[in-house]
């Protein structure tokens, strides 16, 4: 069983989505596994806020040289698109950075 902590690895910290912030839509890391329903009570239970929707997509790894021409990629992580309710506060961890 994992904790709401353990879904929500991290905000995405973007000018794209910054501009989403005004209007109550964030960006989050989320874990692989996290379908969107347990993505909405996560952010709920971390934030207290009223979540509308979630909108979620895996970001496929990228291939890269690692120094000295050696291959490599980068690593593949799941993106999650958080919409607020009208009537919902704003998450504070956003305010100062609008």
């Amino acid at each position: 069983m994992m904790t709401a902590y353990d879904i929500v690895i991290r905000p995405i910290i973007t000018e794209r989505a910054m501009a989403g912030a005004a209007d109550k839509k964030y960006v989050f890391e989320v874990a692989k596994s996290a379908g969107k329903v347990e993505i909405k009570k996560a952010v709920e239970e971390i934030f207290g806020v009223k979540v509308a929707s979630v909108n979620t997509l895996n970001v496929q790894a990228k291939a890269k040289r690692m120094g000295a021409g050696r291959p490599g990629t980068t690593r593949a992580w799941k993106k999650a698109y958080v919409t607020l309710t009208a009537d919902s506060k704003t998450i504070e961890f956003f305010e100062g950075m609008v």
